[in-house]
Parts: C-alpha cells; structure tokens; sequence
C-alpha cells in the first residue's frame, strides 16, 4: 500500500500537468451550469411524478 501511494505521488509531480488558470475558470463555469440545469430538470421530473402520484391515490383509488 505504502509504495501505491509513493507511486501516485511520484506520477503526480512528474506526469500531471493543470491547464491554465483561464481554461480552469472557463470549466467550472460550464461545469456549473451544466450542474443547475441538471438540478432544475431533477426538480421538474420530480415535481410531475409527484403530482401524478398524487393524482392517481386521490381519483383513482377513491
């Protein structure tokens, strides 16, 4: 496990390499909005089932 980890380690300071701080702000920020329309779409599926549900043990049950 001990040499996993000095391996990881080694591979991130010799392998890795980050994009530039503009290309980094450009991907959060579509990250971002894909994360709010993501959660606004949960939302609305999630509102619909629930009225249909709903909908259903109120008129068709009774």
């Amino acid at each position: 496990m001990l040499t996993y980890i000095k391996e990881s380690i080694e591979e991130l300071k010799n392998n890795v390499s980050l994009p530039p701080k503009a290309e980094s702000s450009n991907l959060m920020v579509v990250v971002a909005v894909f994360s709010i329309l993501f959660a606004l779409a949960t939302w609305g599926v999630d509102s619909l089932l629930s009225k249909v549900i709903r909908f259903y043990f109120d008129n068709i049950l009774n």
